[in-house]
């Protein structure tokens, strides 16, 4: 496809020992070449290197930069065209004079996500290989790091292609059946479509059962730390992140707000959330603290709820566990350091199939167990095998269930005996979808709204 010569920061702003402005499209090697002196032009050396030189005005003759320039030439590029990547200092005045000066001699300032857009529109990856582009990016841990790169890789997208193989089979085998209806063999015909479809329908569903831990994967395991003051919300918090992120006092009531922090939890990403304690207050701005503790509690995947080993149950804790019943609950029993006051048959009473970890943030004791049920409850028990194909993507989640209804009814269509070219409907249905989730079929809207959340120079 044709483009105009676009260009954009690629590294994040602020002072920095280097700055890259990356330039891409049809002039980017002319562009440059208008403003860079060095030993040779940039449109005589040979494509993959990197060349010594200074940036300077044409107009005014001045010195503007010392740059290292990085040549690539079509077609060996991410985005298959001409890419020339400019190597400044790294301070906000050098990046502005540097990338005005290139915008002025013939490129645009890229939008969100043009030079990943540029190469999905380029044939050099699919849309979910782009896709997984800025889940790389924003990877918190090593395991999610881990998937995205799988998925850059086109790990999923060599999957979800056979899966697409295994239906346009299905679908030529009953274009045959149509041609040729003589040569026709019905139980044969509904055997075949049986077992594509079969085969089909186990791998969106294996697919399907990693969604969840895809999903927070790529977006955190949102963990809500609620129980009534003075339990030691906040000292649990500052053990899992190993920092003094919450104030701790012996003063009821000291969490006023909601802190939020990201932490890497044996590869599963928690974006703890430290509630105000959950109690009845007349205080006007503890009790819009205790009301937002109640609004997140509704969105939290996991729950930490914490009681006092040190103190008997209140009405305040009650309250709690009524509140917390039905999520996915892991109850801490925290100061356990102290003597014995809380009634633990009775806290089990409540949540009798949920994990009861005794700990002491103040001692830093119970913090590993309370790490491994968090995990257990992630990975449900299950060894992860490090190869294991992900689905973390939204849209590729609700493509695939619409795929799988579709297999279903294919499925359905075949054990009723229904005619053939009935079945085929769903399954060219299904085949379709799966083409939606690397970008074989879509619309443009699509595309530019999901380029759109993408970092400027990516």
């Amino acid at each position: 496809m044709k483009f105009d010569t676009i260009a954009a920061v690629a590294t994040p702003m602020g002072e920095g020992g280097i700055a890259v402005i990356r330039v891409s499209g049809p002039e980017a090697i002319e562009v440059v070449d208008k403003i860079y002196k060095g030993k040779r032009k940039l449109s005589t050396v040979d494509t993959h290197t990197i060349h010594y030189g200074h940036l300077v005005d044409p107009q005014s003759g001045d010195l503007i930069e010392e740059v290292l320039v990085s040549v690539m030439k079509a077609p060996r590029t991410f985005t298959r065209e001409d890419v020339v990547e400019v190597n400044c200092h790294g301070g906000i005045v050098s990046v502005e004079r540097v990338l005005g000066l290139i915008l002025e001699y013939g490129a645009r300032l890229a939008e969100p996500g043009e030079f990943t857009k540029r190469a999905f529109l380029n044939g050099r990856v699919d849309l979910s290989q782009a896709e997984a582009v800025i889940d790389l990016i924003r990877a918190k841990t090593d395991r999610a790091m881990k998937v995205a790169l799988h998925q850059v890789e086109g790990k999923l997208s060599r999957l979800i292609r056979n899966l697409r193989q295994n239906l346009i089979e299905a679908m030529a085998h009953i274009e045959v059946t149509l041609d040729y209806p003589e040569h026709d063999v019905e139980e044969f015909t509904q055997n075949f479509l049986r077992e594509k479809c079969l085969e089909v329908k186990e791998e969106v569903g294996r697919l399907l059962q990693t969604a969840k831990q895809g999903k927070i994967l790529r977006e955190g395991l949102s963990t809500a730390i609620i129980g009534r003051p003075n339990v030691g919300k906040s000292s649990l918090l500052n053990s899992l992140v190993q920092e003094e992120k919450a104030i701790v006092t012996d003063v009821a009531g000291t969490t006023r707000d909601v802190i939020e922090e990201y932490v890497n939890v044996r590869g599963v990403p928690l974006r703890l959330i430290d509630t105000a304690g959950i109690r009845e207050t007349e205080d006007v701005v503890e009790k819009i603290g205790v009301e937002k503790s109640r609004q997140l509690l509704q969105k939290a995947d996991l729950v930490l709820l914490v009681v006092n080993y040190n103190e008997p149950l209140s009405p305040d804790d009650y309250a709690i566990f009524e509140t917390a019943k039905g999520f996915s609950v892991i109850v801490i029993v925290n100061k356990f350091d102290l003597p014995q006051k809380i009634d633990l048959e009775e806290v089990k009473r409540h949540f009798p199939d949920q994990p009861l970890i005794m700990t002491s943030a103040k001692m830093e004791q119970g913090i590993e167990l309370l790490e491994k049920a968090i995990a257990d409850i992630f990975f449900a028990g299950r060894v992860q095998q490090d190869d294991l194909t992900y689905v973390s993507n939204a849209r590729h989640i609700h493509l695939l269930r619409q795929a799988e209804r579709a297999i279903d009814d294919a499925l359905a269509g075949i054990d009723q005996l229904m005619p053939v070219d009935m079945i085929q409907i769903d399954i060219k249905k299904a085949w379709e979808l799966l083409g939606e989730v690397i970008g074989e079929s879509v619309g443009e809207d699509l595309i530019d709204q999901i380029f759109s959340q993408f970092c400027l120079g990516k």
